[in-house]
């Protein structure tokens, strides 16, 4: 079945690349497509086009469909084109001419933004959540270990002084920007685009405002034309946001299978969250950070694609666009496994303490030593080239007395300053 059928059929191999695997993409935003037609259909009431005794059936008609979605028994059959053209094939089933109705005053252009902004709207505020549960498991890991000194590196060459609770609260911190990019995605999608049909709207007299608080959106995208043109534009600024909190995951990950090595050895997790080499039974390796690492990085290439697929496009509806759907939905799908796993994952890190007595971390602590002869009088430059003399001629002896107490430092690490900052 096909909405647009006019009484002649498309050649098959057209036909199977047009509509491509829609279908199974088309599963993930069932729910919010009936959503958004229990929603258009009240509002055809309300305006007359429907009377009340057929409002009520095809309200009876969606909400058993809703049911079928979250039970996981809607499904999409090969016969459709596509998740409209299968609702509105289910309720003419049950219906007969009542169900013929519901695509009054509406076209699969605004079906598919309205359900894709009610998707992503609900994956947003999840992997908000999910990002707040790893928030706060990572402070919490921060005030653990914070007595736990880590070597600070820079170029990959031993720098300066860390400690544990300062890595877990960087990271912690980090994840902040990202949540302020997350309520910035939501608020780009809490705008109604339904009614903006095919993208130049109706000559019904279709209420908007009422789909609107309906389908509890915090405003409409009033314009039509500008409603059609967030299809694209959505895509590509979520893909950026996604990519922000992708990175922050991704460099802790890369963080974590260093720290891992033998080389490094700073931390270690239990046996049952490795896994083995096929040939050295020596081996315990990082996979699920490896894997972390590498989802990431293809959630971050997303929005370069997403801006390709939509460049320069003029206004008005492309189909182009179908081309968005399933890589976005599958990042969604992705984000909110990785947060969740690597939040499993990172309550059972094994800490260790490493040897500061190691040959490897002598100049941990010039820095520190240079600043206490500055304390005590001489000029940094002076003090700097005394210790850099010392470090030439084998004679330095690390001092490893310094504390760092300004706000953020190994010895101040203002968590609890970090929590306020937490956006809702």
């Amino acid at each position: 079945m096909k909405l647009w059928d006019k009484g002649y059929s498309i050649d098959k191999q057209i036909e199977q690349f047009t509509v491509g695997n829609d279908r199974e993409i088309d599963l993930h935003i069932a729910k919010y497509d009936i959503q958004a037609s229990l929603a258009h259909a009240k509002m055809l009431a309300s305006i007359g086009v429907l009377t009340t005794n057929e409002w009520e059936q095809l309200e009876g008609g969606l909400k058993e469909l809703y049911d079928q979605c979250l039970q996981g028994n809607f499904t999409i059959e090969e016969q459709f084109e596509d998740v409209h053209s299968k609702i509105e094939y289910e309720l003419t089933q049950k219906l007969g001419e009542v169900g013929k109705k519901i695509h009054t005053a509406r076209s699969r252009n605004d079906q598919v933004l309205v359900a894709l902004h009610l998707y992503y709207k609900e994956n947003l505020q999840e992997i908000k959540e999910l990002t707040k549960t790893f928030f706060e498991t990572l402070l919490s890991l921060a005030d653990k270990h914070k007595e736990v000194l880590l070597p600070g590196y820079t170029h990959l060459q031993v720098a300066m002084p860390s400690s544990f609770g300062l890595w877990f609260s960087a990271y912690a911190e980090t994840l902040i920007d990202d949540l302020y990019l997350l309520n910035a995605g939501l608020q780009l999608v809490d705008q109604n685009p339904l009614g903006s049909a095919a993208g130049y709207g109706s000559s019904f007299p279709i209420n908007r405002a009422l789909t609107t608080k309906e389908l509890e959106f915090a405003t409409l995208k009033y314009n039509v034309v500008a409603a059609q043109m967030s299809r694209g534009k959505n895509e590509r600024t979520l893909a950026g946001v996604l990519g922000s909190l992708a990175n922050t995951l991704s460099r802790f990950a890369m963080d974590i299978c260093l720290y891992m090595s033998q080389n490094f050895d700073f931390i270690s997790f239990p046996d049952q969250l490795t896994t083995g080499s096929s040939i050295m039974p020596h081996k315990k390796n990082p996979d699920v950070f490896e894997l972390i690492r590498g989802k990431c990085n293809k959630i971050q290439a997303l929005q370069t694609e997403m801006i390709l697929i939509t460049n320069n496009l003029p206004s008005g509806y492309h189909r182009d666009f179908q081309l968005l759907k399933e890589n976005m939905i599958n990042a969604i799908v992705d984000i909110k496994s990785i947060l969740t796993i690597f939040n499993y994952s990172i309550q059972q890190i094994q800490v260790k303490e490493f040897d500061i007595n190691d040959d490897k971390y002598k100049y941990l602590f010039t820095v520190d030593n240079i600043n206490n002869l500055v304390v005590g009088g001489m000029s940094f430059r002076e003090a700097y080239q005394q210790i850099g003399g010392e470090v030439e001629k084998g004679t330095y002896i690390p001092d490893t007395s310094k504390e760092h107490t300004h706000e953020g430092s190994i010895h101040n690490l203002c968590l609890q300053e970090i929590r306020e900052k937490l956006p809702n």
